[in-house]
């Protein structure tokens, strides 16, 4: 046996791989949770900084936009330079942002530090996620930590809106920034002494056109959908709509004719691949477009404090965590097909009866139950979704399709929160002054949530459609010798 062969089995078989499996969760856990992180603490941040309501938008916007328009390129340095010597780098780097943007003094400040927060989690989120992939290569356990993960992945938006809650609550809205050091101080000693350096061997070179085509391109589609609240014939909204369409055909145009693309067509080519991308994106835009409206119903309409908004928002990660060891049976017995396909279902519901909500409806009736199906459900789709997403991925492509399944998580919940927000602010001022203020915000959330639903929905039959094959043909098994060559 070769000495590769016999780092990766000795790797695949130490017990140091379940540690490491935490500090790699842990490390989603933040680039996720940061995403929601600061709503909760966004109207203290705006009095004492004194944003405007631009300057307030763009906190959110510019970490999800970074986020999402640089992880190809993450992804692709993951591989070339060495998964480990990435993921350290980005989380050296995301928790300097976060301490700037916990010491911030103005609202440009801010933005700039979120931005570079973004930056640095689209070097870290697919470094850990390739990391994830060359650490359990195949059988059960590869299953048992892929769930893991994808849970961990799932619930951390709501996670973030609770922990956001708590920190605002009894500290400063700073410290939903400056709690990243902690994180990263526990990622950076778990790194080092946990995770095996693994990247692609060979002469690599970098896609510059391709890095800065997507990297525009999505940049554009995304602040496209951001001015979609001014409306949706705008000019500027429909030329940078355009602009980044038109930018990502270019990309798969670039990718078909380079040597050594950014992103290799063939990863996404792949029909159940590409469902999982796609419904990926449809649960980043629930989770993180969704639950600010969410937050918002329970502090504007239901007069709740931060705290006790971000605690309301914990059924749904609990939900999930109770959920996830029953999914994880299920996915070795039926297979992965009819929980793609029922899960988004199931939280649909959740969804749809959450539109029902009105001004003086309870938590108890009108949410809570909600908030438990929309869990329930999200479990049976995170559970299998990460390990379809990357089943039968080349070695040298595990980054790129680690990246590419974040980026979709990312842009997804860009994109579902600027639609959410069209929609909501069309709703609102079609209400009329016939109504209460918060009659008008309620019926305005309704739209949002009955949206959000309608796009699981779609999921379930994208899942349907595109992922297609026999439980041991979706989830195959790798021999010791073939996953040996994820490790060099």
């Amino acid at each position: 046996m070769s000495t590769s062969s016999r780092t990766a089995l000795s790797t695949s078989a130490s017990p140091k791989r379940w540690w490491a499996l935490v500090v790699l969760a842990l490390t989603q856990l933040v680039v996720v949770l940061d995403g929601t992180i600061v709503t909760i603490a966004l109207p203290q941040a705006q009095q004492e900084l004194g944003l405007t309501d631009l300057e307030r938008q763009w906190v959110v916007t510019a970490y999800a936009l970074a986020f999402g328009a640089l992880l190809l390129l993450g992804g692709r340095v993951a591989d070339y330079w060495g998964r480990k010597r990435t993921f350290l780098v980005g989380m050296l780097g995301f928790g300097a942002a976060s301490a700037f943007g916990g010491l911030a003094q103005n609202g440009t400040e801010l933005i700039v530090a979120r931005g570079l927060q973004g930056v640095f989690a689209a070097l870290l989120a697919p470094a850990a996620l390739a990391l994830l992939t060359v650490t359990f290569p195949s059988g059960r356990e590869r299953n048992t930590a892929f769930a893991v993960f994808g849970a961990v992945a799932g619930a951390g938006a709501a996670v973030g809106l609770v922990l956001g809650g708590v920190l605002t609550e009894f500290a400063d809205w700073r410290w939903c920034l400056l709690v990243n050091v902690f994180f990263v101080v526990v990622g950076l000693v778990g790194g080092m002494l946990l995770v095996t350096e693994s990247q692609t061997a060979g002469n690599n070179r970098y896609d510059l056109i391709g890095a800065v085509t997507v990297t525009i391109g999505l940049g554009s589609l995304v602040y496209g959908f951001s001015l979609a609240e001014q409306g949706w014939g705008q000019i500027q909204t429909v030329g940078f709509l355009a602009l980044g369409a038109g930018l990502l055909v270019l990309f798969v145009v670039i990718e078909s004719r380079v040597a050594q693309p950014l992103l290799p067509l063939r990863v996404v080519a792949d029909s159940v691949r590409g469902g999982a991308f796609l419904v990926q994106m449809i649960v980043g835009s629930v989770m993180i477009g969704a639950m600010l409206y969410v937050s918002f119903h329970l502090q504007i309409v239901l007069g709740m404090d931060p705290l006790l908004a971000g605690l309301a928002t914990l059924p749904i990660t609990l939900s999930i965590m109770v959920m996830v060891p029953v999914a994880t049976k299920l996915l070795s017995t039926i297979g992965p097909r009819p929980m793609m396909i029922g899960g988004p279902l199931v939280s649909a519901v959740g969804l749809a009866y959450l539109s029902r909500v009105t001004a003086d409806g309870s938590y108890l009736v009108q949410v809570l139950p909600a908030l438990i199906v929309l869990g329930l459900g999200m479990a049976f789709v995170f559970v299998p979704l990460q390990n379809l997403a990357l089943t039968g991925v080349e070695p040298q492509d595990a980054g790129a399709a680690s990246a590419t399944l974040n980026s979709a998580l990312q842009i997804g919940g860009s994109i579902g929160l600027s639609v959410f927000t069209a929609l909501y602010a069309a709703r609102v001022a079609d209400f009329g002054a016939g109504g209460s203020q918060l009659d008008a915000f309620t019926s305005g959330y309704s739209v949002a949530f009955l949206a959000a639903a309608i796009g699981l929905v779609l999921a379930s039959i994208i899942a349907a459609v595109f992922i297609r094959g026999s439980k041991s043909e979706l989830l195959p098994q790798v021999s010791d010798t073939e996953a040996a060559v994820y490790v060099h």
